[in-house]
């Protein structure tokens, strides 16, 4: 009896590979076993970076706040630890959108706080 060696599935899982290589340099888009290990790599940083965004966005969002409160003579840490104070329960993306795109109602948030 041959030998069965399933040509199609073996095709397609390269095939796979080989596309989700696409737009890599060099051999780590054309060479199916360079290839493998590239995508594989790019699966752990697809992954951390989704955690590292957040991260990022954190950390921009307290620039702005810091950025527009500042501009009233106080600081990052101070703004907030008198928001906890007082009870009011706004988080950092709020924030940073008011700062950045309406900063007269951070003025007003700023007074009442003071």
């Amino acid at each position: 009896m041959p030998r069965s060696t399933n040509a199609v599935a073996s095709r397609r899982r390269r095939k796979k590979i080989l596309k989700l290589a696409k737009g890599f340099h060099g051999a780590r888009s054309k060479v199916y076993t360079v290839a493998k290990n590239a995508v594989e790599k790019s699966f752990l940083y697809a992954f951390s970076g989704r955690k590292k965004r957040k991260r990022d966005f954190r950390s921009l969002w307290i620039q702005r706040i810091n950025a527009g409160v500042r501009q009233y003579g106080k600081s990052y840490s101070d703004f907030i630890n008198k928001l906890y104070k007082k009870n009011i329960k706004i988080n950092r993306k709020v924030l940073s959108d008011i700062s950045y795109n309406d900063p007269s109602t951070l003025k007003k948030l700023i007074d009442f706080i003071y």
